[in-house]
């Protein structure tokens, strides 16, 4: 008769391990889900992400703008003090020579008082002229320790007053730099972003972008008056022109930069900064209705962009990396102000 033996089991230790192997896999596989490569941006997402860091980049460039223009007053101002300092040490000298000279004057006659030294003279007959003559002497003497200390009050506050603008503009280096680097980081990031499309939706992307005003009609446009209408016609002659941050024309411009050389050439000098530029001549209010053409728009809250009214509903301006000088709608972009030069 066959016998019938039960089937071994596994021993306990090997379940141990059996069971011990599974759960490392099973870890395994949850920890490769979870450091899986996310998924590609869509060429849509992307532009999104770009268009945000392209902003950010542009409030960047105009606090670089801001702090490069307070360097440059405060470099001036701190040469112009150095020249005066310089010439009031030059007079100080000067003033206290002629001290010194008093002064060497009395030690020769042994200190004796000059009234007294007069007294005693062997020419009484010309006692009373030169008693005179030494009441000027004494005169002149205590004006030129009195324009001694003057002088030295001055140069003190002069060099307090260059050491408090040389500290500013140590500060004023430091934003600059700081702004600088994060210009460049916002344009490195949105540049790998952009890496991550294909040539063609590059391509799409960019060319989007620099062609979104050439199918605005400017053919009908309200005349400016005076010399806003220099400035308008000078703005609209560099549509095409690419936007570059910090840059101030005539081949390249920043939102900024465009209003002031277009506004130049009309013989008006503005602010750098779109922030200094918010509170130029009249506040005409938010309603695009009320702008006349060479009107500057601020936009954003924080006043970070700027482009110039032309005219039915539209503006002219440097939008951002990568574009170039264009036209489009002037509430395009939410309105903080709307100023007349």
């Amino acid at each position: 008769m066959a016998s019938h033996r039960r089937p071994k089991q596994p021993s306990r230790a090997r379940v141990s391990v059996l069971t011990a192997a599974a759960a490392t896999a099973v870890a395994l596989s949850a920890q490769a889900s979870a450091h899986a490569a996310p998924a590609k941006p869509t060429k849509d997402e992307v532009k999104v992400q770009v268009d945000k860091l392209l902003e950010e980049q542009e409030q960047a460039s105009e606090t670089y703008n801001g702090a490069k223009e307070r360097g440059e007053q405060l470099r001036k101002q701190a040469d112009q003090l150095q020249d005066q300092i310089a010439r009031g040490q030059q007079q100080l000298t000067d003033v206290a020579s002629g001290l010194s000279a008093v002064a060497g004057d009395q030690y020769r006659t042994g200190g004796v008082d000059p009234t007294v030294a007069l007294m005693l003279s062997s020419d009484p007959d010309n006692y009373l002229d030169k008693a005179s003559s030494n009441e000027q002497a004494t005169d002149t003497q205590a004006s030129t320790l009195k324009s001694l200390k003057e002088q030295q009050r001055r140069l003190d506050q002069q060099k307090q007053e260059a050491a408090a603008i040389l500290a500013e503009l140590d500060r004023s280096t430091q934003t600059l730099n700081e702004a600088k680097a994060e210009v460049q980081k916002k344009l490195a990031e949105s540049q790998r972003l952009l890496s991550s499309l294909t040539a063609a939706e590059r391509a799409a992307l960019t060319g989007r972008a620099s062609r979104g005003g050439d199918r605005v009609d400017i053919g009908n446009l309200p005349p400016a008056s005076g010399y806003a209408a220099t400035a308008v016609a000078a703005a609209l002659s560099k549509r095409g022109v690419p936007y570059v941050w910090g840059a101030t024309g005539p081949n390249s411009f920043d939102c900024s930069g465009l209003m002031v050389w277009a506004y130049a050439k009309a013989g008006v000098s503005l602010p750098r900064t779109s922030q200094s530029q918010a509170s130029v001549g009249v506040n005409v209010g938010t309603n695009i209705a009320n702008a006349q053409p060479g009107d500057l728009i601020i936009y954003h809250s924080d006043a970070h962009h700027v482009a110039m009214y032309i005219g039915n509903g539209l503006m002219v301006h440097a939008p951002h990396t990568g574009d170039v000088v264009k036209v489009a709608s002037a509430t395009v972009m939410p309105i903080k102000t709307i100023r007349r030069v």
